[in-house]
C-alpha cells in the first residue's frame, strides 16, 4: 500500500511540474518596447523616472518622461542640457527618438541623458519575457557604450 502512495505522489509531482512548465511557456511574451518603463539609478538603486515609449506614424520609437521621482534640492530641470532644452522641465521631455526595428532589437536612435545633457546613439532590446528593456547608449560603435536595464511598469496596478 505504501508503494502505491509513493508512486501516486511521484506521478502527482510530475503532473504538477508539467502543468507549471506548460503554463509558464504559455505566459504571454511581450516583445514590444511600447509601454511604460521605470529607470532606476545604477548607483543608488532608487527609481529616477518613468518613460512612456510608443511608435510614431513612421514606425519609429519615441520616449517621453512622464514621471520624475523626487530629488533633494533639484527643481527637476535639465540644467546640463544645451540649446532649447536648457533649463526645461525633465517631466514631459522627449529623451528617446528615431529608434527603428531591426530583427530582435531597435536601433539607430538617439537618447538624451538629462543628468549630463548629452545625447547618445542608442539601441534597445526586450529581455526577460518582455519585463525588462536593455538600453545601450554609446558614441560611435555600440560596443563602446554602456547598458542599463529598465523595468516594465503597469501604471494601472498602482
Amino acid at each position: 500500500m505504501e508503494k502505491h502512495h509513493l508512486l501516486l505522489s511521484v506521478l502527482l509531482g510530475i503532473l504538477c511540474s508539467v502543468l507549471f512548465v506548460h503554463s509558464y511557456a504559455l505566459e504571454p511574451l511581450n516583445n514590444s518596447p511600447e509601454g511604460y518603463w521605470k529607470i532606476v539609478d545604477g548607483t543608488t538603486g532608487k527609481p529616477k523616472s518613468i518613460v512612456k515609449i510608443w511608435k510614431t506614424t513612421d514606425q519609429e520609437l519615441t520616449g517621453k518622461v512622464i514621471k520624475v521621482f523626487a530629488k533633494k534640492n533639484n527643481l527637476q530641470r535639465c540644467t546640463a542640457c544645451k540649446g532649447n532644452q536648457y533649463n526645461q522641465p525633465i517631466l514631459g521631455m522627449t529623451i528617446l527618438s528615431g529608434l527603428k526595428s531591426k530583427r530582435h532589437q531597435w536601433d539607430n536612435g538617439k537618447i538624451l541623458d538629462p543628468d549630463n545633457g548629452k545625447t547618445y546613439s542608442c539601441a534597445l532590446r526586450i529581455i526577460e519575457r518582455g519585463n525588462k528593456l536593455l538600453v545601450r547608449n554609446y558614441f560611435g560603435l555600440p560596443y563602446f557604450g554602456r547598458a542599463e536595464t529598465w523595468e516594465r511598469v503597469d501604471l494601472l496596478s498602482g
